[in-house]
């Protein structure tokens, strides 16, 4: 099983050196840096698209310091509206990035990777606490797509979001 350990956000760009400020929209970045999985943080002025290398990338906001809190709904929750887009099979996109986030958040574990008769690259997730596994498509949303879907997932699945 591969793991990572994702750093928190520096509120540093990378490219300029520039401290993110509260409410400033920035970019994050995974790529690979001599065998680890490393994290790169972009202002919004340094931030040039998805380099080709990445594994993965997202858009957030730096909090403002005064904000309260965000927290995720409980973890049945979030596994049962997982469990209900994977049945229906009508959001691809957005089962994909939910179950990016369960495995972040330690709800998921990611067991591999495999591809189905029609040759489509599949994550092979799985929850101990429904001790279940789920093949994911894996999809690739362009950067409009991920920031709806985010904003989605965040009215429904955060408390004191919106």
């Amino acid at each position: 099983m591969l793991e990572f350990h994702i750093k928190k956000a520096t509120r540093l760009c990378h490219k300029t050196g520039e401290k993110l400020q509260p409410g400033e929209s920035f970019y994050s970045v995974l790529v690979v840096e001599e065998n680890e999985v490393v994290r790169h943080d972009y202002s919004e002025a340094a931030w040039e698209g998805v380099p080709d290398d990445v594994l993965a990338w997202w858009k957030a906001d730096v909090p403002q310091e005064d904000e309260a809190k965000v927290t995720l709904a409980p973890d049945e929750v979030v596994l049962q509206y997982f469990q209900t887009l994977s049945e229906a099979n009508e959001h691809p996109d957005m089962a994909f990035i939910l179950a990016l986030l369960m495995i972040r958040k330690r709800i998921m574990r990611l067991d591999g990777k495999e591809q189905d008769e029609q040759g489509n690259e599949l994550l092979v997730v799985s929850c101990s606490k429904s001790e279940r596994e789920y093949k994911v498509p894996v999809t690739s949303p362009d950067a409009s797509q991920v920031e709806e879907i985010q904003n989605q997932l965040v009215s429904m699945l955060y408390k004191d979001a919106a």
